[in-house]
């Protein structure tokens, strides 16, 4: 990978211990860190975001390089990853912190979220009225260690095990037929 030219973008599609097990997978992928945007509180805890009071989201902040994976083929992998017609919600997992939301740093990157949105709404795959913000970039808050590789650290753990390892399951199978993961 070339570090020089790595890019990064920061969405939230529910819960992030499955999204960002999910994308660090992925080929061109330089790191997928769990965290927080979108709030009103400098350095929120998991705790005050779980709340709903902060305004924060639950994302995944992604570092790739786009010579080998595109902007575009992110977003195919968010829309495949989460449902974008829940409202405050992603399954069980309830509240604003787990919103469908893509913040932008520019007036080209909103040109490319609202593309993708419009792309995966024509795809049929979901069905309704999606409902993810597409909102612009401020701060980004890296979650608590114990949330970096989550998933990976705790398979076991039940709702890793009921909601999480299903969802990676699907992805893996979808993703390594496209030739888009990296060897394990």
């Amino acid at each position: 990978m070339d570090n020089n030219n790595l890019e990064q973008i920061t969405f939230g599609g529910g819960c992030f211990w499955c999204v960002e097990s999910c994308f660090n997978m992925l080929k061109g992928v330089q790191s997928a860190v769990s965290g927080y945007s979108g709030g009103h509180k400098d350095h929120p805890t998991y705790e005050e975001v779980c709340t709903g009071e902060t305004g924060h989201a639950e994302v995944v902040q992604i570092t790739y390089d786009p010579a080998v994976i595109s902007y575009e083929q992110l977003m195919d992998v968010f829309f495949f990853l989460h449902d974008p017609t829940q409202l405050n919600r992603q399954g069980n997992d309830i509240g604003t912190q787990y919103r469908s939301v893509i913040y932008y740093k520019d007036d080209a990157e909103k040109e490319k979220a609202e593309a993708a949105i419009e792309k995966s709404k024509e795809s049929g795959r979901w069905q309704g009225t999606y409902v993810t913000e597409v909102t612009k970039f401020d701060k980004f808050w890296a979650a608590e260690q114990y949330h970096q590789g989550y998933y990976n650290e705790n398979p076991t753990q039940p709702y890793c095990s009921a909601v999480v390892g299903p969802k990676i399951q699907k992805f893996k199978k979808h993703f390594s037929e496209l030739g888009m993961l990296n060897e394990q």
